[in-house]
């Protein structure tokens, strides 16, 4: 018998009939053996519209204004849906309880809106499946040190189902969402996509990092962390699909490097429209003028991305990186009120119209000319790069956001994706 946690994203619970059809999946896992907890976001849409209402109301409102009160809010999403499972689990016969995140309780940190998980207690969860009970944890939420309730941020459902699998050494971590895996990109730009029946967990992070949607960023950090043995596979095959043919489908995310993996130089096209740049400009080249700069970003819980500095010239130099296009206007703001007038710095400007494209793949390590070739490609496009950023297994350029999808279908075709590897 082993302790297996499903994850059903929105669209999976977007509706009564597909709640059922989760439950007669996750009762079949159960029937079959299997000690079972369950981790559901909200169902599709509600968490979009709860937070609409908020700004109905407070149209200037900001996260940090009003943070606490947008968790409480938020979090109820979640727990709708875990509920309505309980009851489904519970119409086909199967004893089930759900808990909210703060009934667990899984201990985050205090950063409305955006927290980060610190312990889970799993006692309660423990004496629940001993007792053969299907145990529902809301996704998405837990409980700062005050009491308060407090939300991960979005896809933040991922993060909770991989750490909830980690504090209780599951088995195995099953992410059902609505694709069946990882592809080399998006089918939706580039039809040819290949689904890749495994992927390296550090191809994974980077994919994610990158802007592919199939897994949130930190679940795959802590999946890591924690050798948590993740699938990634879909919520609309048939739920009466056989257990077995089941569980070896959709892509796994493994630890190692082995001959049974897809040995590829590059393994898949990623990309990501949600990227804005921020340049200070007139910079004194000094010590300690990035840290002034990315310090006061990152201490508004802000993340940073591509960073580059420019040649110095007459002492004075250009600083240039990348937030997410949703935190644009607070990093200007936050730059142009805290940071300018005591930088010595001329002005700052920004452009929201860019994004981010990468190739990511283990096989990188050991191939020279990868970057070159992806920059002649891109080229030949007659596609400008305005940054870049690399590390051991990718490559990212910044790019006009107009060029976006032709860049992708360039370089899934140039690498060659759609053919699986010899």
């Amino acid at each position: 018998m082993a302790l297996i946690v499903h994850k059903y994203g929105g669209t999976s619970m977007g509706s009564t009939e597909r709640i059922r059809n989760v439950a007669k999946r996750v009762a079949k896992w159960a029937r079959a053996g299997h000690q079972m907890v369950v981790v559901p976001s909200a169902m599709s849409g509600e968490t979009n519209r709860l937070l609409a209402l908020a700004k109905e109301l407070a149209p200037a409102r900001t996260d940090d204004a009003y943070g606490r009160e947008l968790d409480m809010l938020a979090a109820t999403g979640e727990q709708a849906s875990s509920a309505l499972l309980a009851i489904a689990l519970q119409a086909e016969g199967l004893a089930s309880v759900s808990y909210a995140g703060w009934q667990v309780p899984i201990r985050t940190d205090s950063a409305y809106t955006k927290a980060r998980i610190e312990s889970i207690d799993d006692t309660k969860v423990r004496a629940d499946l001993q007792a053969g009970r299907v145990v529902i944890v809301t996704g998405f939420q837990g409980l700062d040190e005050h009491g308060n309730i407090t939300t991960l941020g979005r896809g933040g459902s991922d993060t909770s189902a991989v750490a909830v699998a980690a504090a209780m050494k599951a088995d195995e971590c099953l992410i059902y969402t609505d694709v069946d895996g990882v592809y080399t990109t998006d089918p939706r730009i580039v039809p040819e996509a290949r689904r890749l029946t495994t992927v390296s967990f550090e191809e994974m992070l980077e994919m994610a990092s990158m802007g592919s949607k199939v897994l949130q960023i930190r679940s795959v950090e802590f999946a890591g962390k924690y050798k948590v043995k993740l699938r990634v596979l879909s919520s609309f095959t048939p739920w009466d699909i056989n257990i077995n043919e089941e569980a070896t489908s959709g892509t796994l995310i493994t630890f190692e490097e082995d001959e049974h993996m897809e040995q590829a130089i590059v393994s898949g096209i990623a990309f990501s429209r949600e990227e804005a740049k921020i340049s200070v400009l007139g910079v004194p080249d000094k010590p300690g003028i990035a840290y002034q700069i990315v310090g006061a970003v990152a201490d508004a819980n802000i993340e940073v991305d591509v960073i580059i500095q420019n040649i110095s010239k007459e002492g004075k130099t250009d600083f240039s990186f990348t937030v997410n296009r949703a935190e644009y206007a607070k990093t200007v703001s936050l730059l142009k009120d805290k940071v300018l007038p005591g930088l010595g710095a001329t002005e700052v400007v920004g452009d929201t119209k860019i994004c981010k494209v990468s190739i990511v793949g283990i096989g990188m390590r050991s191939h020279v000319g990868v970057a070159s070739k992806m920059f002649r490609v891109l080229s030949e496009e007659g596609i400008n790069i305005q940054m870049i950023s690399t590390s051991e297994i990718k490559t990212s350029v910044v790019i006009d956001e107009k060029y976006m999808e032709l860049a992708v279908r360039a370089l899934h075709k140039a690498f060659e994706l759609e053919q699986a590897p010899a």
